[in-house]
């Protein structure tokens, strides 16, 4: 699956520099009515590009190497542990501890970084054979576009739901069939796409688009059921990104958090988009389109790694109350106490539900390992509820304290502006300067465009918590629990006494 315009690493891993080289390739990104001509230089976009170059770098430091990477089955080379199709506990367990190490370079601020795409992908290649049943060029493919997504260290995102135009009708019935990404034409060499589809978090940064559907599609809608991974620089490919919360002017002492993690989310509009056959994994069928997040454990390594993601960021989240609470000496009040025992129980929650995916996990009788299902889905299915909750909680404990900052750091460099801010702005155990610097990293992360983002991208992370609640009553052992119900019934008559 070689594309045109992506270099092939040389022996070793591939790091950070030479992924911001890989990104200067013609990508075409559109933002404030303007294309961009380098992702890199660019202000909305380039410190995000270094975030996530220095993950890359992470990966490929040798100290590292256990536990970023693992022997590629093809080459012997070492490759991102992200891809690797879990055969043991252990096995996932080290999947974890990858993904937790990347997560806590980004504080679990950037959603999409490279193992997540992955493990929908390693999911898939996983269970070749529901592939095959459509032919079986289409297994052969996965398998290869496996391969070399794995082998050159290719970062990966997705956009895999319709744009929201109007979703009481099926795709098909549309008032323009092109609205939604679909096949147009058929080729010998493979097929021409038009339409958009949403929301390809992270898309100015990656490697390549995957693109698929997790909507439910309707007997009519087989033009949109299919699955493929494209270079994002293919010709026809354009990507609008939502307005950046990252600016020229901005400055990592007021903004600590947006001006390094904004990660950008993307609708993606095909014109007339050229796909080779060997890029495709699933063509024209409703039933594969579906059962390839349902009938591979694709949907729940990906959803693994999000929740060491989310686990991280929590974590991030309570070690700010934390240091506020110490920062104005409210530590020790008995009410704080109350407030933060309840953030820590979410997060306790949150962590071990994490751990028993991977230590009650099922191996299948292919020998492949699927993360625990209800641990996995009962955590998502309350992460919108909980996670506000948190979020709410440090607001209180917060107070007036993030909206009486000074304007800007500038405040401190003038020289009949700074005494009264280093006088008045300090704190019993801070001076000033560090309290602010603690106080604007908070307001950040809940209150700025950047963290009301966040508060929204958690809420629908895994989809309506309908949906998801589903998934725990669908997967959940009623047949333990109902037994005992049965057997209670069952019990002997007891004779009163008397």
């Amino acid at each position: 699956m070689a594309q045109a315009g992506k270099s092939v690493s040389q022996g070793g891993m591939r790091g950070g520099a030479e992924y911001l080289r890989s990104l200067k390739d013609g990508r075409c990104v559109y933002v404030d009515g303007e294309r961009v001509a380098d992702v890199t230089a660019h202000p909305a976009f380039r410190e995000a590009a270094k975030s996530v170059a220095r993950l890359f770098d992470i990966a490929a430091a040798p100290e590292h190497r256990e536990v970023m990477t693992y022997p590629s089955p093809k080459t012997g080379a070492p490759v991102w542990r992200a891809w690797q199709i879990p055969k043991s506990h252990a096995d996932l367990r080290l999947k974890r501890l990858a993904a937790e190490t990347w997560a806590e370079a980004t504080f679990g601020l950037m959603g999409r970084t490279p193992d997540h795409v992955a493990g929908f992908i390693a999911g898939y290649a996983a269970k070749p054979d529901l592939f095959a049943v459509a032919g079986a060029p289409f297994a052969e493919n996965l398998r290869n576009i496996y391969a070399h997504l794995r082998d050159e260290h290719r970062y990966v995102t997705y956009a895999i739901v319709p744009p929201q135009i109007d979703r009481s009708k099926p795709a098909h019935a549309q008032k323009d069939p092109t609205l939604y990404a679909g096949v147009v034409k058929e080729r010998d060499d493979g097929v021409v796409v038009s339409g958009a589809q949403q929301l390809a978090t992270a898309g100015v940064f990656s490697d390549y688009l995957h693109l698929t559907c997790i909507h439910p599609l309707r007997p009519g809608d087989e033009a949109y059921a299919n699955g493929f991974v494209i270079p994002i620089e293919t010709p026809g490919l354009k990507l609008y990104s939502r307005r950046p919360f990252a600016g020229a002017a901005m400055n990592s002492f007021d903004y600590p958090l947006t001006s390094r993690f904004d990660e950008a989310d993307c609708l993606c509009v095909f014109d007339n988009v050229f796909v080779p056959w060997e890029s495709v994994y699933i063509y024209r069928n409703l039933q594969i389109c579906w059962d390839q997040w349902w009938k591979t454990p694709a949907h729940l390594y990906g959803n693994h790694q999000a929740q060491c993601r989310y686990a991280t960021k929590l974590r991030f989240m309570l070690g700010l109350a934390k240091r506020m609470n110490e920062m104005t000496g409210n530590d020790g009040n008995p009410a704080v106490q109350v407030e933060m025992g309840e953030l820590a129980a979410i997060v306790s929650v949150v962590e071990n539900m994490l751990l028993a995916q991977e230590t009650v996990a099922p191996i299948d009788a292919d020998g492949v390992l699927w993360p625990l299902q209800t641990a996995l889905y009962s955590v998502m299915a309350l992460q919108s509820e909980l996670n506000g909750r948190m979020l709410e909680t440090i607001r209180e404990l917060a107070g007036a304290a993030m909206i009486t900052l000074p304007s800007s750091v500038r405040d401190f460099d003038n020289p009949e502006t700074a005494p009264d801010i280093e006088r008045y702005m300090q704190s019993a155990t801070t001076s000033a300067r560090d309290r602010v610097a603690l106080m604007r990293m908070a307001w950040d992360f809940l209150g700025t465009e950047f963290g009301s983002r966040h508060a929204q991208y958690e809420k629908f992370y895994g989809g309506a918590s309908f949906l998801v609640k589903q998934n725990v009553n669908r997967f959940y052992d009623y047949k333990r629990a109902t037994a005992l119900v049965d057997t209670a019934l069952a019990l002997p008559p007891v004779r009163g006494g008397g």
